[in-house]
């Protein structure tokens, strides 16, 4: 046991001399500001219109990420300072927010080492803001929501006894479409979708209903056609391909709603399942 308490004693004040090191590293280097101006709005606060605040942060003590300068301003300069984030990994998108004119996520986009370029962040374009770089996202999900992104079936089979049956070939028609993350970035960064929010369905929603729709084991196919055949939901999109060219997962919501559009002109049909869907429950 004396040798085990010894040996962590030797660790600690080994860790604690390479934290030293680096804490000395720190100071000694010539600080290397590069300036942040960020999108300010508080609906309950003095001022009463959105302003653009400057902040100058080190990047010797910071982080390579945009989430990271905005994590040591608000923490070290401006507590009023808000923005959502979570995962940190690019996989929630609850940090979507544009930066120099860009729609992408914070905690993957790199902080630009040219110090004579001031790096703007901004809330995703078009949509309400709520505070700061947090927009409102209700209108979106709303829309999400219409599109029913849930497994239908019009047998009479229990739920949740049995699994539904796909082919390798039928589940690889998923690939680039389930990977969404719902972040906005293609919707609000498309100008149909800035135009006609209200109708438009946008390139995110548009490429969800699409994962459903050629879905193997969902039997819904026609009802989910028939509440995308006017003229906005789908037809607005002018392929701009804004969507595909800003997406985080580098997904390609264009060409999903190409072919949503070639379901909907009777050009494409959906093929039969590759598998008995229903086999194990027999």
């Amino acid at each position: 046991m004396a040798k085990e308490l010894q040996l962590f004693k030797v660790c600690k004040n080994t860790f604690g001399q390479i934290r030293s090191f680096h804490k000395t590293a720190a100071v000694l280097s010539a600080p290397k500001l590069k300036k942040f101006a960020i999108y300010r709005y508080d609906p309950e606060g003095t001022e009463k219109k959105p302003y653009v605040k400057e902040y100058s942060v080190d990047l010797n003590t910071c982080g390579p990420m945009v989430l990271d300068a905005l994590f040591k301003i608000k923490n070290e300069v401006d507590p009023t300072l808000t923005f959502r984030r979570s995962c940190r990994e690019g996989i929630c998108g609850s940090c979507a927010m544009n930066m120099n004119g860009l729609n992408s996520l914070a905690c993957i986009t790199k902080i630009d080492d040219d110090v004579n370029k001031t790096m703007k962040i901004y809330p995703l374009p078009h949509m309400y803001v709520v505070k700061d770089l947090v927009p409102d996202m209700s209108h979106f999900y709303n829309q999400y929501t219409s599109i029913k992104p849930y497994l239908q079936r019009d047998d009479q089979i229990e739920t949740g006894v049995q699994q539904y049956l796909q082919s390798t070939d039928d589940r690889d028609k998923l690939d680039g479409l389930y990977e969404c993350i719902l972040c906005a970035c293609c919707s609000t960064s498309c100008p149909s979708y800035w135009w006609n929010g209200d109708k438009y369905l946008g390139p995110a929603v548009l490429m969800q209903a699409y994962r459903w729709i050629i879905d193997s084991r969902d039997t819904a196919t026609e009802e989910r056609l028939d509440r995308l055949k006017d003229s906005y939901s789908a037809f607005r999109c002018h392929t701009i391909m804004n969507c595909t060219r800003t997406c985080p997962k580098g997904l390609n919501p264009g060409r999903a709603i190409a072919e949503v559009k070639k379901l909907l002109a009777g050009f494409a049909q959906k093929e039969a399942p590759g598998l008995d869907t229903t086999g194990l429950h027999k």
